[in-house]
């Protein structure tokens, strides 16, 4: 008789007819028009609060669309570190691509995917870099580790390996010890909604949608779409 292996299982790659198969009824939640507040911000902050208190994993994580100059979109993770009636604020390097991309196109657009809570939202607006005062306060709130990496990686730069960034670091560290000021080229962006939907899994895949937009006014027109 032969022993037993010992060995797991090698995992296998889905196939289309898998991945196909993959069903999800959503039925925690609605999302009304009546009950709705009338001002996104508002509406927004309500959906972030209930995200903190059921204690997501990362529930300030945000996906990050921008456009380049050659028309093509991209999309990456950034974290929400403010909200207010001007917009949403996060902080980068301005030299990375999505700097760059923001610099020629500041049209961008943000989502928020709460798995957990069956919801998304989705902002579009402009883009425009936060004060000088905001990006110093922000920057000098981090962990050292966290401001000497800021001047460490030469963000979405190609680099040799990671020894590039490890010896950047002990570099910064030597020279400003525990005060090291804000880079030039790292600060804070803010989306100003002009914007905003709502999106509640609903049972039978009719989602409630809800989309907030400027009106003549100024103020916000609050319309149902079809999911």
């Amino acid at each position: 008789m032969h022993a037993m292996s010992a060995t797991p299982p090698s995992p296998t790659t889905p196939n289309s007819t898998q991945l196909a198969d993959l069903r999800k009824s959503y039925e925690r939640a609605e999302l009304d028009e009546n009950a709705s507040n009338p001002l996104p911000l508002a509406q927004f902050g309500l959906w972030l609060g209930e995200a903190l208190s059921a204690q997501l994993p990362e529930p300030n994580a945000m996906t990050l669309a921008t456009v380049g100059s050659d028309l093509r979109p991209s999309t990456r993770i950034v974290l929400i570190k403010g909200y207010d009636e001007r917009g949403i604020v996060w902080y980068t390097n301005y030299e990375s691509r999505k700097g760059r991309e923001l610099a020629g196109n500041p049209f961008a657009a943000l989502q928020f995917h709460w798995v957990e809570l069956e919801r998304v939202v989705r902002i579009e607006g402009v883009v425009e870099k936060v004060s000088d005062a905001e990006s110093d306060a922000y920057y000098k709130s981090r962990p050292l580790d966290s401001r000497l990496g800021a001047w460490a990686s030469p963000q979405s730069e190609v680099i040799s390996g990671r020894g590039v960034l490890v010896a950047n670091a002990a570099k910064y560290g030597a020279q400003f010890l525990l005060n090291p000021p804000r880079p030039p080229h790292w600060g804070g962006y803010r989306l100003v909604p002009e914007r905003w939907e709502f999106w509640q899994g609903r049972k039978s895949r009719l989602h409630d949608r809800l989309r907030y937009s400027r009106d003549a006014k100024g103020g916000w027109l609050r319309e149902r779409l079809a999911p």
